[in-house]
């Protein structure tokens, strides 16, 4: 049974900024996943070259199937790349592999905020799933417990995702520095990589934005 009420219009706004986004990193990335960077080197090519600057030899580059499904797998030491960034030589595939590749060197370097976003993603998956769904049948069944319960839960969403944030953010900054020590980009590219990354943090902005609001929302709810 569908559950309407009011406060599920304070959602409006993260959705339409949940779409612009999406829409600016699928532009962003067709958009210079045409444009071959001058040495054309693969996404592969960048990746295993970054790591090994750092002296990193024990994480494999990897492909992976989808579009834009590339990440870093910390517990199986892999960065994984999409099939049109693994083997293209376009400067949205070097950003995308330097970007993970600046999640390989976070977690070699203990960096706190990616290890307490690691903490966070069991609860996170919990909220996500249950929290809503919770405070619709507290409502629903007029306990305040179960309510209260639902919007705990959503509230670690909220943290996953403001702690990702830093995280994101930080790997595109580490992974623009290195991609210029290294030369791998030259002149104007490296403005193209960092057009690439810059549209993929909206997405994280957007997505934090939209939990906010989903909190918001839950607590409107209770207050009724």
């Amino acid at each position: 049974m569908f559950y309407f009420h009011w406060s599920y219009l304070v959602l409006i706004p993260g959705i339409l900024l949940m779409v612009w986004a999406q829409a600016q990193i699928r532009n962003t990335y067709q958009r210079y996943a045409e444009i071959p960077s001058s040495l054309g080197m693969t996404g592969e090519e960048v990746a295993r070259a970054i790591l090994a600057k750092k002296g990193i030899y024990d994480v494999r580059v990897e492909p992976v199937g989808g579009e834009l499904t590339d990440h870093y797998d910390p517990s199986a030491k892999s960065v994984r790349l999409s099939s049109g960034i693994f083997g293209s030589s376009s400067l949205a595939a070097a950003a995308v592999a330097a970007h993970e590749c600046g999640h390989v060197i976070q977690d070699k370097q203990g960096y706190q905020f990616m290890n307490v976003r690691a903490a966070l993603v069991p609860v996170a998956n919990i909220g996500a799933n249950f929290g809503p769904l919770l405070v619709v049948a507290g409502i629903f069944f007029n306990f305040a417990g179960l309510i209260n319960v639902g919007i705990a839960l959503f509230a670690a969403v909220i943290a996953f995702h403001v702690i990702t944030l830093p995280v994101e953010f930080d790997a595109s900054s580490r992974a623009l520095k290195i991609v210029d020590e290294l030369g791998i980009l030259q002149g104007d590219e490296n403005r193209g990589a960092r057009a690439v990354l810059q549209a993929a943090a909206w997405t994280y902005v957007a997505t934090a934005l939209y939990a906010v609001l989903q909190l918001v929302q839950l607590l409107l709810m209770r207050r009724d």
